[in-house]
């Protein structure tokens, strides 16, 4: 059986207020092509389809698309739910859309009943399991402990009592979850949203020993934890944090024996991510930068003083400057030195203020904007004077 793993779609998202959902589309057909070149026989989507709970309608609407378009390929599709799905939401209708071939999975009741399928060699059993909420699951699964290792715990207990009855078959799961041996061993990116119970959100790779693959949802990097435990990412990038990330999807055979190979099958990059560093003036003259003119770009400034009008001067050789931030050496509010406001006017602080921030003096027409604003805030000399009095 030929499977094709991916996961966190986010569908809706924006990034920094740039719309996705035309690329999320242009994912959709990539899936879609590779469904049928690559004769895939099941794909699993192991949560986080929206990217929030009321997802708006335009990503309902690519939702229904991207499913309607898989029931009719040559793929089984099973999907569980993510953190940022509303399961009921989700799964709503999932019953009917059984039939279908399309296999949503949201309700933690369902957990231990799996999705059987089959190929030449017998059976393979699909375990999706949909995010658990340790508070959620406790009270209702009986749980010692609130946390996610114990809610991941007694869902992967359910699952073996089901796989026990089928001695012959080879085990699939979906899992959306913080799993790694340790800290360190997977790093999350800056558009994942924390998931931490206590400050604790890791469950141990082992819980997953003995099945044949297991395909995580959740971090938005590839990982490889194990030969059969991966995340495959999400299929864009979501933050900066990912600029360095390849997105895609797994491509995972099975056959007899389980597991035989898995192959990471690159996504299309609809506009790259850069992260430059750099003075304005070298910024904008550097011929090395001219392929990143069409990518997202976040800016860090080393100016020893903020140039004037730096973002738009930015855009005008990249226009897709994202994100615009200062490492010049600027002083603290406590570090400004203390000058007594006795005999100076307001305007007079305010432009030292300017002046000491941002290391340069101000022209003719930001004096005359900052003489507008403060004398905006002054008391207003027309009002009537027993208002005034009894303000």
């Amino acid at each position: 059986m030929r499977i094709l793993h991916t996961s966190d779609w986010h569908l809706g998202r924006s990034f920094h207020r740039e719309g996705m959902l035309t690329h999320q589309a242009g994912y959709i057909d990539h899936l879609l092509e590779v469904v049928a070149s690559e004769e895939v026989d099941l794909v699993v989507v192991a949560g986080d389809v929206y990217d929030r709970a009321l997802p708006q309608v335009d990503a309902v609407r690519l939702a229904d698309d991207a499913l309607s378009r898989l029931a009719a390929s040559r793929a089984r599709v099973v999907v569980s739910s993510g953190n940022h799905d509303s399961a009921q939401r989700l799964g709503f209708s999932s019953r009917l859309i059984d039939a279908a071939g399309v296999h949503l999975r949201t309700d933690p009741a369902s957990v231990g009943t799996p999705v059987v399928l089959g190929d030449a060699h017998g059976e393979v059993v699909v375990h999706a399991l949909p995010y658990l909420d340790p508070d959620a699951v406790r009270e209702p699964w009986g749980l010692a402990v609130r946390s996610h290792e114990a809610a991941l715990s007694e869902a992967m207990r359910r699952v073996r009592v089901d796989l026990a009855g089928r001695p012959r078959a080879r085990s699939v799961v979906l899992a959306h979850a913080f799993v790694g041996g340790s800290l360190d061993a997977v790093r999350a990116s800056d558009s994942e949203r924390d998931i931490s119970v206590g400050g604790v959100s890791l469950v141990p790779t082992n819980l997953f020993d003995g099945i044949d693959y297991t395909a995580l949802g959740h971090l938005h990097g590839r990982h490889v934890l194990a030969d059969s435990v991966r995340y495959s990412g999400s299929p864009l990038a979501y933050s900066f944090s990912e600029a360095d990330h390849v997105k895609g999807s797994w491509l995972v055979d099975l056959d007899a024996d389980g597991l035989r190979r898995a192959e990471f099958v690159e996504a299309p990059v609809p506009r790259g991510l850069a992260r430059l560093r750099g003075t304005l003036e070298e910024l904008l003259a550097d011929p090395d930068l001219e392929r990143h003119e069409r990518s997202w770009v976040q800016v860090s400034l080393t100016d020893a003083q903020r140039p004037a009008q730096a973002m738009d001067q930015l855009r005008r050789r990249f226009p897709h400057t994202m994100v615009l931030a200062f490492e010049g050496q600027v002083p603290g509010l406590g570090a400004l030195p203390a000058r007594p406001s006795t005999g100076r006017s307001d305007h007079d602080v305010v432009t030292e203020f300017v002046r000491t921030v941002r290391g340069t003096g101000v022209d003719d027409d930001e004096a005359l904007l900052l003489r507008a604003a403060v004398d905006a805030c002054c008391e207003d000399t027309t009002a009537d004077p027993v208002e005034r009095s009894v303000g």
